[in-house]
């Protein structure tokens, strides 16, 4: 099928706005993807129409939300090649997931000196819950630093694996350089577990977690064109066996007693409480945009736009890009002598372009590159090359200002 890139920005109603004045281009897709109008209006008719709690009623309006929310289980586990659909566990986002595989599955199995090797790529949220494990039970966290050019190379990961590691903690695509990790390489070549972070990965490719060899792989809603406060975790049956509940509550059980609690069956058995359920639905809506457009045709378009900012960039000689490896998805991060992070992003702004400026969640890897900050332009799938000339522009308004 055709790309109709003019169709896909007409999905958007925000991307018709301006800030400032000036058309808004908007950058920021790696903090936070924009809404299809589809994905709003099934939140809207799931609140207006719709709307009741799951699994406890047998009247209509409940058994009409148990099957619009359950069946984004489904859409989860085909959009990413999972054989089972019981293997999907819906979360707030990736980072309940993360805590999820840390408090049920890492704690109990893992015992001080073991190891959980860890990139220097991760994001907070994929660093943080092992250093719980740290601080609490000794547990050894062993970085693995990318290459110069920021890129990670599957044996080298390979190679820091020892007869203590018992977790490989790993990115498939970095937050702050876009580049990606051969997580499928990682998995066949060892039979430690291994926790994907797959929060920017899923929304600019096509995946198959049944071929990775992998054991947890992490989405985000909010990230993937869906609702903030939805997303899920693909955890194979082997591992869920293994684990033991994070929260407790509804939902969660077979039955209660004084003396005993018998657990709920996986996934239930990991979904505690009233979920998130309209979030749910609009992501579900979400993976049917993003089915229909054809993640294959997303990764094309974005490659093209990934490969023309390169070269436009890379003709700034006074610019620099942090981790500007070969293999790598449509983010870029920058520094320029002179200019704080902060200022480019607020001057940005003044035209109309939205980028990310700071850490983004990922201090280690910012004092890998040996800076404190920095500006980030994250495409996705309604950018255009315009918008790249546009954030060029932008960057020597800076240059300008600053020389």
């Amino acid at each position: 099928m055709s790309y109709d890139l003019a169709k896909i920005r007409a999905d958007f109603p925000i991307l018709s706005r301006e800030v400032n004045g000036k058309p808004l281009v908007y950058l920021d897709n790696g903090a936070s993807a924009q809404k299809p109008q589809v994905v709003i209006d099934a939140i809207t008719q799931a609140y207006s129409m719709e709307y009741a709690n799951v699994h406890r009623g047998l009247h209509y309006l409940s058994n009409l939300a148990t099957e619009h929310y359950e069946a984004v289980r489904g859409k989860i586990a085909r959009f990413l090649g999972a054989a089972h659909e019981d293997e999907i566990i819906f979360t707030s986002g990736s980072t309940e997931g993360i805590n999820l595989v840390s408090y049920g599955w890492a704690a109990p199995h893992l015992k001080a000196g073991d190891e959980i090797l860890v990139s220097v790529l991760e994001h907070h949220a994929n660093i943080v819950p092992w250093h719980f494990l740290r601080e609490r039970q000794g547990v050894v966290l062993k970085w693995v630093e990318p290459e110069a050019d920021g890129s990670l190379p599957a044996e080298k990961v390979l190679a820091a694996i020892t007869p203590k590691t018992k977790l490989i903690a790993i990115t498939q695509m970095s937050n702050v350089t876009g580049t990606l990790v051969d997580v499928a390489a990682i998995g066949k070549g060892t039979s430690v577990p291994i926790m994907v972070d797959g929060s920017q990965a899923a929304v600019h490719m096509p995946i198959d977690v049944s071929s990775m060899g992998v054991d947890f792989y992490v989405i985000t809603g909010h990230k993937l064109y869906g609702p903030s406060g939805s997303g899920a975790i693909w955890i194979s049956r082997e591992r869920q066996a293994e684990m033991r509940p994070f929260l407790g509550g509804g939902d969660m059980i077979r039955t209660v007693t004084r003396d005993s609690v018998d657990y709920a069956a996986p996934p239930l058995k990991f979904e505690a409480g009233t979920p998130g359920i309209v979030n749910q639905i609009g992501l579900g809506a979400a993976l049917d945009y993003l089915t229909g457009l054809g993640m294959e045709n997303v990764a094309a378009h974005e490659k093209g736009l990934r490969d023309y900012a390169r070269d436009q960039l890379r003709a700034l000689n006074w610019l620099q890009v942090q981790g500007d490896s070969p293999d790598k998805g449509a983010i870029f991060s920058m520094t320029m002598q002179g200019a704080h992070a902060h200022d480019i992003s607020t001057i940005l702004d003044k035209k109309g372009i939205a980028v990310r400026a700071g850490t983004h969640c990922a201090m280690p890897l910012l004092e890998f590159f040996g800076v404190t900050a920095s500006a980030r332009a994250s495409f996705g799938l309604y950018n255009t090359k315009a918008e790249v000339d546009a954030l060029i522009d932008g960057l020597k308004f800076c240059r300008e200002l600053f020389a």
